[in-house]
């Protein structure tokens, strides 16, 4: 199946006005999203309904933003109207919002990267008027957020305004939204408001049986404040909250001004005490700052030291297995596995064996497999201490490293004990 020169993929779902497809672009060799309505059923939906899905494309394709989803394409083949989009592997806000309240910081990251969106999207007359959890995608694993379906976004100057129409998710909308006036980026922020109030509380901000009782609600009442729902918020952010989900537009901030507050709670996480009196630092801290820095190149350094003991330590073995059959004396082995387990941490079940028969110790040396073994879990130290001089002992590649390296230890001691069985 093709739509236009874009050959489909499969599909993604059902988006605001039609279906999308996952398509490849044959002249560039590039997956795209294609969003696609039949033209018939656009002028079903009033006499301007085609010219506005072609105006989505128009204004959204101006947008050239890190959080804004990219349009590459727009036009009609076979009877669709389609626009071709930047795809976007990942899970929207919504499926992440769905398992209950996020993180404080996640929240705040998630909504200052939409603001940073809209206040780019406002400075070029774009309003994007459907702003919800389905509409942000969630890529990458630091949480990288972008825009999606600017579906009913116009041009804030446009002659063909939206005044009278009720268009938007009626959870998110705003308050003049409902009431069918119109509306410009104030409408987003409040929009915006609401969904930082779910992401921080677990609860939508309206709600209601119907949708006029949610209507009622976003025009008339003011939610249960957050801080209520979540005690430990901080108050920074809870007045923002309120000053965002405000229902008179002029009381709201612009996007701009939304962003650098986003950015004054991430570096100021709970606010100053009023009329403290001067604070100096007393000097056995300013010693410590001074001493702090000369600590870390201090453990940098025998880091790198003990890395090298290590490499020396697998070059040794690298030569044993490669000589299997010169046997070193069995001082030098006793104290090579004494290094190595003293490095590990764990105690070796084998090295007393070892150490107690040179002839037995002997024949270890000489074996290839017990070298391979060896030589692997010196490898596996070293990258074990690298990952400890960059992260903590409960990272996940580090633990990975530790169950490696008991495994090894495990098939060690397996390994010599049917050996000593055998002679």
């Amino acid at each position: 199946m093709k739509i236009g020169r874009y050959e489909i993929l499969d599909e993604i779902g059902q988006g605001a006005m039609g279906t999308v497809y996952r398509a490849r672009d044959p002249l560039i060799e590039r997956t795209v999203a294609i969003k696609t309505v039949p033209i018939e059923q656009l002028r079903q939906e009033g006499a301007d309904a085609e010219a506005r899905f072609l105006r989505e494309a128009q204004s959204a394709g101006r947008l050239s933003h890190p959080n804004i989803v990219t349009i590459y394409d727009v036009g009609e083949a076979d009877g669709l109207a389609y626009i071709a989009m930047e795809y976007l592997p990942g899970r929207t806000l919504r499926d992440l919002m769905n398992t209950g309240p996020m993180p404080l910081d996640l929240a705040l990251d998630t909504a200052m990267q939409m603001a940073e969106a809209l206040a780019f999207a406002h400075e070029h007359g774009v309003i994007h008027r459907d702003i919800k959890p389905a509409n942000v995608v969630v890529t990458g694993q630091r949480g990288h957020i972008k825009l999606t379906d600017f579906g009913i976004a116009h041009l804030v100057n446009s002659d063909h305004t939206q005044a009278g129409q009720m268009l938007g998710s009626p959870r998110y909308m705003s308050p003049e939204q409902a009431m069918g006036r119109e509306i410009d980026g104030r409408s987003d922020i409040f929009s915006l408001g609401a969904v930082l109030y779910e992401m921080l509380t677990g609860r939508y901000a309206f709600d209601g049986d119907s949708l006029p009782a949610i209507v009622y609600r976003v025009i008339n009442e003011v939610p249960v404040a957050a801080s209520t729902l979540r005690p430990q918020l901080p108050a920074g952010v809870a007045s923002l909250l309120a000053h965002i989900l405000s229902k008179k537009p002029e009381a709201r901030p612009d996007a701009r001004t939304l962003v650098n507050a986003f950015h004054g709670l991430a570096q100021v996480p709970s606010p100053p005490s009023a009329a403290l009196p001067p604070y100096r630092v007393p000097r056995p801290l300013r010693v410590l700052a001074f001493a702090t820095p000369l600590g870390v190149l201090l453990l940098i350094g025998i880091g790198i030291i003990v890395i090298e003991h290590f490499l020396d330590a697998s070059q040794q073995v690298a030569m044993v297995a490669q000589q299997p059959l010169l046997a070193p004396a069995p001082q030098n082995n006793a104290a090579s596995q004494q290094t190595a387990e003293t490095a590990s941490g764990r105690p070796s079940s084998t090295a007393s064996i070892e150490a107690d028969h040179p002839k037995r110790a002997s024949a270890i040396e000489s074996d290839a497999y017990l070298a391979g073994l060896d030589k692997k879990r010196v490898e596996l130290r070293i990258r074990r201490t690298e990952l400890l001089l960059k992260y903590t002992r409960q990272h996940p590649d580090v633990v990975e490293v530790d169950r490696q390296l008991e495994l090894l230890r495990i098939e060690r001691s397996r390994y010599l004990r049917q050996k000593q069985k055998k002679n």
